[in-house]
């Protein structure tokens, strides 16, 4: 998405430096939303890949279609129409339109798809040059095989999770039961807020129908989450990609560090590599395990001279002191 670059090193101390790229991969993100917005409303592509702009345009809108499909279909039931028929009317692209318009114009729904987007490009380069599964990963075939019966559920869903996720990337869809709480509920508020006169009753029973089929704990993050938590101290396993697997490994580095894991995706971007080194290092990561993990994720970055005595508490404390706020 941005040309990679190296962490420059200098004689100044290693803190000072990774302060000095937080701040300007800080900079980086200010201006993502914005920029991302622009692009999904125009044709000028030059600052973001084709590929990333167009999975964001299409999990945008895979949730308008969604939420137009789920009135019409509350629409056709209250006519007596059979639910299974409803297609795709004039009306409706028209309305998917408006909806798509609105997500797109907010912030926190467009940063959550271009993460989910960073995310499988990242999948999919590690699958390419390391032939690390996107999926079944070493880390989950051991929770299957767990002697507790809770962990290998836990762990099965999980992957039931992942395999779909894999499935909706790959078509540029986003189901609305995919999303984290907060995004649904924009979502639903957002068909709220595009109800026409006299359709206020189907539009109200389409957001019951769609907040009844909503489970935030059965969604892909939220599994990923409870494996994280339920693994407890065994969780620093997960931080290594390639044991765990891409997806599980950002889960587990966002917990540990601290972070925001939409935030710790994107700082797997070429642009944003002073954030991932001290979050690996906040997450109690040694720095040799720091440099095995690059040498998957950037394998053409070399970590600055004197990072090595860097501290896990003072890489948290700059995260911390960081413009992480950001993405909020």
């Amino acid at each position: 998405m941005i040309d990679a670059r190296p962490i420059q090193t200098t004689e100044q101390p290693v803190e000072d430096l990774l302060q000095r790229e937080l701040a300007l991969g800080d900079v980086v993100l200010g201006t993502v939303g914005p920029i991302l917005g622009h692009l999904l409303a125009n044709d000028d592509h030059s600052l973001f890949s084709d590929e990333i702009v167009a999975r964001i345009r299409g999990m945008i809108a895979s949730c308008a279609r969604q939420l137009a499909l789920a009135q019409e279909d509350a629409a056709q039931t209250d006519l007596g129409e059979a639910a299974d028929a409803v297609e795709t009317s004039e009306f409706s692209k028209v309305k998917m339109a408006k909806l798509a318009e609105s997500l797109t114009a907010n912030p926190a729904f467009l940063t959550h798809c271009h993460a989910l987007a960073v995310e499988w490009h990242l999948a999919e380069r590690l699958q390419a040059r390391n032939a690390i599964d996107p999926v079944l990963s070493p880390l989950v075939q051991a929770l299957i095989a767990s002697p507790d019966a809770a962990t290998a559920t836990n762990a099965m869903s999980y992957l039931a999770a992942q395999a779909r996720f894999v499935q909706h990337q790959r078509r540029m869809e986003l189901p609305l039961t995919e999303l984290p709480g907060d995004l649904f509920h924009t979502a639903v508020l957002t068909l709220a807020a595009h109800a026409e006169e006299g359709g206020e009753d189907a539009t109200s029973k389409a957001e019951a129908r769609l907040r009844n089929n909503f489970d935030e704990g059965k969604s892909r993050l939220g599994l990923l989450s409870r494996l994280i938590i339920a693994m407890g101290s065994g969780a620093k396993a997960a931080l290594s990609v390639s044991h765990a697997g891409p997806s599980v490994f950002m889960t587990a580095l966002a917990v540990a560090s601290n972070q925001q894991r939409e935030l710790t995706v994107i700082s797997t971007n070429d642009r944003q590599l002073a954030r991932l080194a001290l979050a690996m290092r906040a997450a109690g990561l040694k720095p040799e395990a720091v440099e095995e993990q690059f040498a998957l994720i950037h394998p053409e970055i070399v970590l600055p001279e004197g990072f090595e005595a860097l501290r896990s508490d003072r890489a948290a404390a700059l995260l911390a002191s960081s413009s992480s706020g950001l993405l909020d």
